[in-house]
């Protein structure tokens, strides 16, 4: 069964996630293309950005949470839920990043969301 405190865990653990990609995205998109002769400068660039070191942050804590919730929550029920993420991080992307978010993308995103939905109502 899910309880408002077991979904409240995976909510915040989904959009931890969710926060992680977008935020490790933004990382990417600040860091130059690099010769494939320069890993050291990516590295270098990589370790002072700040939005990595965020997004890992967004990563760890999501873990974290994601543990609490499988210390409640049965994976069968729980796991299907990480597709909730799709929407916050495409919702995210759209926001933040000014990435496009199609009616087919929206649509595809609805669909798995409809069979979370299932998924949920069952025992």
């Amino acid at each position: 069964m899910l309880t408002p405190k077991s979904l409240l865990l995976i909510l915040s653990s989904v959009s931890l996630n969710a926060l992680a990609q977008v935020v490790l995205r933004k990382a990417m998109l600040l860091v130059p293309a690099q010769p494939s002769a320069a890993p050291l400068r990516l590295a270098l660039q990589l370790l002072s950005n700040p939005y990595l070191w965020s997004g890992l942050c967004c990563y760890a804590l999501s873990i974290g949470l994601w543990l609490a919730v499988l210390s409640k929550v049965q994976v069968s029920l729980a796991y299907p839920m990480l597709s909730v993420g799709y929407i916050i991080a495409a919702m995210l992307g759209y926001v933040f990043l000014h990435e496009s978010l199609s009616p087919y993308r929206m649509l595809g995103i609805g669909v798995i969301c409809l069979g979370v939905i299932l998924i949920s109502r069952t025992e």
